[in-house]
């Protein structure tokens, strides 16, 4: 947790002394929209809107993975549920199902 708040300080140091390095006003085009500002805001806001992004193309596969382990993890119960009952063959086969859709890795 410390060295989470030691690193946060010291990436917004390096920050503001980029920020103060690199106040040159720049015009930024896209089509018909135009923007004047600092070189380090543009960039910044870059940054921003790449992290951006990234998490919103990520969140896909986030929810598929958080569905399948809720999956597996209802596939466990059962099967410790059938072990209780002394059902070994048909939970040696529901155990091979599972391992078969797990994925590599």
């Amino acid at each position: 947790m410390q060295l989470q708040l030691i690193v946060a300080i010291i990436v917004a140091i390096l920050a503001v002394v980029f920020a103060l390095q690199n106040a040159v006003p720049i015009t930024v085009s896209f089509l018909t929209w135009r923007f004047e500002s600092s070189l380090a805001l543009v960039l910044l806001i870059t940054v921003a809107l790449g992290i951006l992004m990234s998490l919103l193309v990520s969140v896909p596969s986030m929810i598929k993975t958080r569905k399948m382990i809720s999956s597996q993890k209802k596939k466990i119960r059962e099967l410790e549920n059938g072990l209780q009952k002394g059902t070994v063959s048909r939970i040696e086969e529901e155990i091979e199902s599972v391992e078969s859709e797990l994925p590599l890795g």
